[in-house]
């Protein structure tokens, strides 16, 4: 984690992304001196579950990987966070530490805003606490979609599922396939690793997806939809 000043050349220019273009001067320069930006490298962890939480995070560049961790080194996956989204909005509005980890697949800037500024704002600007809770009802909605999931889907249900979540983000970012271990593939189905890998080289027999080393590219995504709906 490197901070980054005004002066460096990789610095970006304040509060450009469409979330804070609602807010008046005044909270613009609340924020502007409430925030700090920095540069995760990859690998870097942006968040640690249950440490305390005294900011917020906003990410401008690259992508990260939100995830639960459990007990004897278990994880469990929940989705891959992108430039323009918080992290960290439940310590706003529940309890005071990070509900979940968060590690850097590319290098990502960040600012970090001060908590009690984002509250302040909320408090004071209609509009930008609506876009604010918007945002965190959808990562709740997001939730209960994977908890569906984990409770109701078989093994092969879920490796479909997140085949097809992955690549919806592969227009945008086609090396997302890439920045991800078959683990963490494993991780965000909920199975194990072994299982995933036995599952994914079934499909690719079947004709549902190629398998390219790191890589791997749907060639049925209704048949994969399919076997999503069915569980």
């Amino acid at each position: 984690m490197k901070p980054i000043l005004e002066s460096d050349s990789d610095f970006i220019c304040d509060l450009q992304a469409p979330c804070f273009q609602t807010l008046t001067a005044d909270e613009v320069e609340l924020v502007r001196v409430s925030k700090t930006q920095v540069l995760f490298r990859k690998g870097d962890n942006l968040t640690k579950q249950g440490t305390f939480a005294s900011y917020v995070l906003f990410v401008m560049k690259g992508l990260a990987k939100q995830y639960i961790e459990g007990d004897h080194a278990k994880s469990f996956n929940l989705r891959i966070i992108q430039p323009g989204e918080f992290v960290g909005l439940s310590s706003v509005f529940a309890k005071n530490t990070f509900s979940y980890s968060s590690v850097a697949l590319t290098d990502c800037q960040v600012f970090l805003v001060e908590k009690e500024a984002i509250v302040q704002v909320i408090k004071q600007n209609g509009t930008f606490g609506l876009g604010i809770i918007k945002r965190y009802f959808e990562q709740n909605a997001n939730l209960f979609d994977t908890l569906r999931t984990v409770m109701y889907k078989q093994m092969n249900g879920r490796i479909a599922d997140t085949l097809l979540y992955i690549n919806s983000l592969k227009p945008e970012y086609p090396e997302i396939f890439q920045l991800l271990s078959r683990k963490d593939m494993a991780d965000f189905a909920g199975i194990s690793t072994e299982s995933a890998v036995k599952l994914l080289k079934s499909f690719e027999k079947d004709g549902l997806i190629e398998l390219n080393e790191k890589d791997i590219s749907i060639l049925n995504a209704g048949n994969l939809s399919e076997i999503s709906r069915r569980g």
